[in-house]
């Protein structure tokens, strides 16, 4: 066998062994605390070597996917959103325009998750949405700690919808997100008017879904994105005025 049909060999192997643990995930056949097969029955089962097979399972154990306990087995182990976070940094930073795109995720889940919360948001979760609220108020001349509030403030209302795909996928984004949050709030910080626009938007916000209103809640949400998108159209509107060179950063 040649040095490229053994690479391929390999690699079709590797396949192999992820798609067997996802199946499996997905049908529920395997679930989290659960034993995998002993290293020797899997690789038979696989038509696999040993070398190959330890070394996806340890990728999968990097993953947090699996828990590799010497003298003990191979266990499913619950994964770390952290992980997920970082590699969804690492792929969408190197796209172009990136936190606009993400942007237009951040809306879908928001407005999705708004209504979830509405219904399922218990008093715990009405009072962090709240007391983020007021952290953002406070620091409306902090572009860092406010863009963190901000954030916050948005991530406790997809929290409230008790989704955990939503609570996940807004997670990946959460350091994306972060950064947009920090952003916008440089620019807004430089529009005072707009600040008050803003504040009240949010109250809005928190207003509906405490009076447990689906479609008020999304209405002001979606309001409280256009006042943004205005926003940033306004400062690339003068960052134009001002030259082209000025508008590029």
């Amino acid at each position: 066998m040649n040095l490229q049909s053994a690479s391929e060999g390999q690699q079709s192997g590797s396949v192999r062994i992820v798609a067997w643990f996802k199946e499996r995930l997905v049908r529920g056949e395997l679930r989290i605390g659960d034993r995998v097969l002993p290293e020797r029955e899997l690789a038979q089962e696989l038509s696999v070597g040993r070398p190959l097979l330890r070394e996806v399972l340890k990728s999968l154990a990097m993953l947090g996917l699996l828990d590799i306990r010497p003298g003990s087995g191979t266990f499913i182990a619950r994964a770390d959103i952290r992980l997920l976070t970082d590699f969804f940094t690492f792929c969408m930073s190197q796209e172009q325009d990136v936190l606009e795109d993400v942007m237009q995720a951040r809306i879908a889940i928001e407005c999705q998750a708004i209504r979830l919360a509405c219904e399922r948001a218990n008093e715990s979760d009405l009072a962090r949405i709240g007391q983020w609220l007021g952290a953002l108020i406070e620091t409306l001349d902090d572009p860092e700690a406010g863009g963190r509030a901000d954030f916050m403030f948005h991530q406790s209302i997809v929290a409230a919808s008790h989704s955990r795909s939503l609570t996940t996928l807004y997670g990946a984004l959460s350091e994306l997100l972060q950064q947009s949050h920090v952003e916008r709030r440089r620019v807004t910080y430089q529009h005072r008017k707009v600040v008050g626009d803003l504040i009240a938007a949010h109250r809005q916000v928190f207003l509906s879904i405490v009076a447990k209103k689906p479609d008020e809640a999304d209405q002001r949400l979606r309001e409280h994105f256009a006042i943004g998108d205005e926003l940033r159209r306004r400062s690339l509107i003068e960052a134009y005025r001002k030259g082209p060179e000025t508008a590029q950063h």
